[in-house]
């Protein structure tokens, strides 16, 4: 037998496949937006978007009236509010979206114990460790899905096969609600005419080398040969596509997992010129990944820095460590080198820095060779370049489509509302339904924390909703909703807003407040003194907008409610469209 084939069909042999659809992927419709227009009667069935408000927002998620205006995830806010002026522009409710996926976590975890989230909005579910017959695959995702409309009055769609592979293009092929179970022999029938970039991996630099070879859909990527693979796209990525275009995927759902990065990023109000401002910028990145990083684990051996020019195109380069370090001092050292390894000519419009390879255990070292870090540095695509034996610098410069899974600077799986490293989320003054005066760029606005769930959320001492640790650290590292905190270099962190009157320095569309006669509503804007709320809960029926002054009738920031499930609803009240 050819080398070449027999190398290939002992790669296809070491593969082991379930033998039945027993693997569930579950992903909520536009999430986002869905919890605002649940949480707000007056936006349901309107079209609704989600996400940075200033002049250099990003779509976060758009609602599917939004979408049928051509609006779309990771679109600059501004395209976006030109295909869809109606819209409700949206900051993003941390809080909301916590309590919500604790719910629908929580379904999965009534069925199986063996759930994997991917993000606060997907997971997987392993059917297979379920505790007795849970039945056919279809009753099963019927039965998730009309739990989860039960509890939260949200669609979801579901995807059932036998690998995640499978079941996650599955959870996509008919949104928004929709149930798709693909049974081992009908693998080939949806798979081979799907488009390629359906497969997981292939992002706009893959596809361009594919398309080279003249591959389009998944049947022409099975055709190629291995080796075809490997040399266009390197050994890694070209297995890894060869295998999945067969449908060989056997990775288990896992519960507990490490983490595999944490980062940040910034998009800024101007671009940044000049190398001095840029690693300026850098430094206060990497402050913020640094905390992330101490949530898991403390330690990274890898330091990616991402940074995305004033004409969109995205650069990766890398660090990498002999052994996983803490050393703030190295970490930091790392990811300004990793940035001008990136070149910096060009005005810089964004900066991420993510850590890989995480650990929780740090191999001390004395500087000895401090020296080396002054060598000179070549980026080597695709592999290792140890500089006397100390650091190496990788260049992982395809397309942000095309980077592993983390290097957005966050570490997760981005789901299909996701934006591809979310830039920042500005504070501006963007109402409901913009208006010609609505254009001002306000950045700096103090950042949104995931709120404490024992500090209280309204005038009533009505507790914020229990969110679990695990939910917590997905709101905090979603690519979606990174950056959101803080939106100009050197402006700190602030605490959360909640319990304090409302302002224009601290107002943004969307948020909680509570007056206290006329109860709980929401930010449309704020100008000067005067503010304009709808008063609405998911209890109530949809309300107008109502101006008050300020100084007559304050307003203070709380959080949500939580999650109010459609049978508390009063009859009176119109459900959720």
């Amino acid at each position: 037998m050819d080398p070449a084939a027999d190398r290939a069909q002992r790669l296809v042999a070491a593969v082991r496949m379930r033998d039945a659809a027993t693997v569930l992927h579950l992903d909520a419709d536009a999430f986002f937006a869905a919890v605002e227009q649940r949480d707000k009667p007056s936006l349901r069935g309107k079209p609704v978007l989600v996400g940075g408000i200033g002049g250099r927002g990003v779509v976060s998620t758009a609602s599917y009236e939004a979408r049928r205006h051509g609006a779309r995830s990771a679109m600059p806010m501004s395209r976006a509010r030109r295909l869809s002026p109606g819209a409700a522009v949206l900051t993003p409710r941390f809080a909301a979206y916590a309590a919500y996926s604790q719910v629908i976590m929580g379904v999965l975890r009534d069925l199986t114990p063996a759930v994997e989230p991917l993000s606060i909005d997907e997971a997987f579910a392993d059917l297979a460790l379920a505790p007795g017959d849970v039945g056919e695959p279809e009753d099963v995702a019927a039965r998730v899905q009309a739990r989860v409309t039960e509890l939260t009055g949200l669609t979801v769609s579901v995807g059932v096969g036998r690998s995640k592979l499978v079941a996650k293009i599955a959870s996509d092929l008919r949104k928004p609600g929709g149930v798709v179970v693909v049974r081992p022999e009908d693998e080939d029938d949806v798979l081979l005419p799907l488009d390629v970039r359906t497969v997981p991996g292939v992002g706009p630099a893959t596809q361009g080398a594919l398309e080279r070879l003249g591959v389009r859909t998944v049947a022409d990527l099975r055709r190629q040969p291995l080796d075809t693979l490997t040399m266009t796209l390197g050994e890694a990525h070209g297995t890894g596509l060869y295998l999945m275009s067969r449908g060989l995927d056997d990775r288990p759902v896992v519960t507990t997992s490490e983490r595999k990065s944490a980062g940040a990023e910034r998009t800024f109000a101007a671009d940044l010129r000049g190398k001095a401002l840029v690693l300026s910028a850098v430094d206060d990145v990497v402050d913020e990944a640094l905390q992330r990083l101490e949530r898991h684990g403390g330690a990274a051996r890898t330091v990616v820095a991402k940074v995305r020019y004033a004409d969109f195109s995205t650069v990766t380069r890398s660090v990498t460590f002999p052994h996983p370090t803490a050393s703030e001092s190295e970490l930091r050292d790392a990811a300004r080198r990793a940035v001008l390894a990136a070149g910096v000519v060009e005005p810089v419009r964004l900066l991420g820095v993510a850590f890989h390879a995480l650990s929780s255990h740090a191999q001390l070292a004395l500087d000895l060779d401090a020296h080396l870090f002054d060598a000179p540095r070549r980026a080597v695509v695709g592999e290792h370049d140890h500089v006397g034996g100390r650091l190496a610098v990788v260049d992982a410069a395809a397309p942000a489509g095309d980077r592993p899974e983390g290097t957005d600077g966050t570490g997760g799986t981005e789901g299909t509302d996701g934006a591809d490293g979310t830039e920042g989320t500005d504070g501006g003054p963007d109402g409901t339904a913009p208006g010609p005066d609505d254009g001002e760029d306000r950045t700096g606005d103090p950042g949104t924390a995931v709120p404490d769930p024992s500090q209280p959320a309204s005038l009533d001492g009505t507790p914020a909703p229990d969110v679990d640790e695990v939910v917590a650290v997905l709101v905090a590292d979603d690519a979606r909703l990174v950056g959101a905190e803080k939106a100009v270099v050197g402006r700190p962190l602030g605490g959360s807003a909640v319990g304090r009157p409302l302002d224009a320095s601290n107002s943004r569309p969307g948020l909680d407040v509570e007056h206290a006669t006329l109860g709980r509503g929401w930010v449309v804007h704020v100008r000067g003194r005067e503010a304009t709320v709808r008063f609405e809960t998911a209890l109530t029926p949809p309300a107008r907008s109502r101006v008050l002054d300020l100084d007559t009738d304050p307003l203070v920031l709380v959080e949500p409610v939580g999650v109010t499930p459609p049978s508390a609803t009063p009859d009176h009240v119109a459900p959720s469209a």
